[in-house]
């Protein structure tokens, strides 16, 4: 059991979360620099919730540096994929490195602290896109629209964070939803339902503001949505508590068999988990 009576199916996944630990240093300028978050504390986590498999993401603080994260994937072996930073002077015998530890991702953070631009996107996309990996992009979601031509253009896959992180919540028939639905229409697209609240008005416990835009991209494209908890919340001056953030996929999905979908079968498609 997970902590709101709910039965986790096996190889239920979290695809997005952080680690912090202060025997590495933080980039020069790094807006946030939460406290330790380590290895065990995870686990904890993770048992509590009944999660078998993690996604570590390179959180800002770090900047370029990725060793925090990738020391910390090894305790986890198979069960953990990452998601990290590269720029354009990974060279091939970097980037086949990276994906032989379980680097499936480069992560583009376009708000403030992130460490790549934008006239990196397609280079970068490029090169990794060779090595199987994905682009994860979080970006302020009114944004959508003006950059739907240059995401269209791009030719592998693309991770979209927090259920589009429309700041402030749009409706469905929002010209920057549209362009999620659109990017979704590639087949190329998946998108995180996580963290509502980095972009809710109304906030905890429903966050109905976020909820019916949550709804519709599971209406539309069940087979890629993700879930995630973005443990251990970076910024966040009062965490959510991770056990009602999963029981939002109670609202958000109606069935089962689709919850099945987000928390496992998905996830172990575009990350490459084995059975």
């Amino acid at each position: 059991m997970n902590g709101i009576g709910t039965q986790m199916p096996a190889g239920a996944c979290d695809t997005h979360m952080h680690f912090y630990n202060a025997r590495f240093p933080a980039a020069e300028g790094a807006l946030i620099r939460p406290p330790d978050a380590w290895v065990e504390d995870y686990r904890a986590l993770q048992q509590r919730l009944g999660l078998q498999r993690v996604v570590v993401v390179q959180p800002t603080t770090f900047g370029r540096d990725n060793s925090c994260q990738l020391a910390a994937m090894e305790a986890f072996g198979d069960a953990a994929r990452g998601v990290m930073v590269v720029d354009d002077t990974a060279t091939d015998e970097d980037l086949a490195d990276l994906t032989a530890r379980g680097v499936r991702g480069v992560r583009f953070h376009m708000l403030p602290g992130g460490a790549l631009p934008w006239d990196l996107l397609e280079a970068v996309a490029a090169r990794v896109y060779e090595h199987g990996w994905h682009v994860q992009l979080q970006l302020n979601g009114r944004e959508l629209a003006d950059r739907l031509d240059r995401l269209l253009a791009l030719l592998g896959g693309l991770v979209v964070d927090h259920v589009g992180r429309f700041m402030d919540p749009v409706a469905p028939d929002h010209q920057s939803f549209r362009a999620l639905l659109a990017l979704l229409d590639t087949g190329r697209c998946w998108v995180k339902l996580s963290a509502p609240y980095e972009s809710s008005k109304t906030g905890p416990p429903d966050y109905s503001d976020v909820m019916p835009l949550a709804r519709a991209l599971v209406a539309h494209a069940p087979d890629r949505m993700l879930w995630a908890s973005n443990w251990p919340h970076p910024g966040q001056k009062a965490p959510p508590d991770e056990a009602l953030l999963l029981g939002l996929l109670d609202r958000w999905v109606d069935d089962t068999d689709t919850r099945q979908r987000i928390l496992v079968d998905n996830p172990a498609a575009l990350y490459g988990f084995a059975d």
